[in-house]
């Protein structure tokens, strides 16, 4: 039941892409308690996805920005801010693509430039996105901004490939940034390291449904679905969390501190 915890709070969400994707179940979240927003994503991904649709529902303004360009997201933030009649509260970087992995390549066998592209993409936009807001002064104080991470950022994972040490750059910018808008406005600025979800992108790394069942059988909760990812972005979107800050914060029903469980112990001893 929604609480209107967000109510007169306006934002900025990327990545929605359909339904699965996290940031599609967040703005709906967002909207049902009372916060308003544009949507962005990057015009090709518009294409794939039916952000359009998001926008009719949630009544939001959709801006196409490729986040990786600072042009893009200096007219993103300024149309929105024009568009919301103010300053921000909040930001969701739900940003990741890998050519790399997309076009399954070994690791021991990477395009080098794809793999640029790969740390441009999932992890230094991030830093872009929250310099133009810094420039632009887009924050309001006690704002709050948020990206999804994933454990593979500290962890080895087979396939993932790339897409490890891009969020390995996404978690050290939200740290040294989150430093920065702590003093600057008293902006906060944190990770959530999601479980395997089953969204578009999510399902497109090879083996991944083996994948999301080793980690629910490690997972002592179970993994965390995208629409409980959603409630926990509101929680950190609203003044309840206004002093956490520069954190890494797992959403993945305790994988992240499970050695084993009797669960797995029990399938694999069959």
């Amino acid at each position: 039941m929604a609480k209107n915890v967000l109510q007169g709070k306006k934002g900025i969400i990327f990545g929605a892409l359909d339904q699965n994707s996290i940031a599609w179940k967040a703005a709906e979240r967002i909207y049902d308690e009372g916060g308003v927003f544009t949507l962005s994503n990057a015009p090709v991904a518009m294409r794939m996805g039916k952000i359009n649709e998001l926008g009719e529902k949630c009544k939001a303004v959709v801006i196409p920005a490729d986040a990786t360009s600072v042009e893009d997201l200096e007219n993103l933030f300024t149309k929105s801010m024009e568009t919301l009649g103010g300053k921000l509260d909040f930001i969701l970087h739900s940003i990741g693509m890998s050519p790399n992995v997309r076009k399954g390549k070994d690791y021991g066998d990477l395009n080098y430039d794809w793999y640029l592209k790969t740390l441009d993409i999932s992890g230094v936009s991030f830093h872009k996105v929250m310099q133009v807001a810094e420039k632009k002064d887009a924050m309001n104080e006690w704002g709050s901004i948020l990206a999804l991470t994933y454990i593979a950022a500290q962890r080895t994972f087979p396939d993932y490939a790339d897409m490890a040490q891009a969020k390995a750059v996404l978690e050290s910018v939200a740290r040294s940034y989150g430093y920065r808008f702590a003093r600057l406005k008293k902006v906060r600025v944190n990770t959530i390291s999601q479980s395997p979800t089953m969204t578009t992108a999510g399902s497109g790394v090879p083996g991944f449904d083996v994948f999301f069942d080793y980690s629910d059988k490690m997972s002592p909760l179970g993994n965390a679905s995208a629409a409980d990812c959603a409630n926990y972005i509101v929680a950190m979107f609203s003044d309840y969390t206004r002093m956490v800050t520069m954190q890494n914060l797992f959403h993945d029903g305790g994988f992240s501190n499970s050695g084993i469980t009797e669960e797995l112990v029990q399938k694999l001893s069959k």
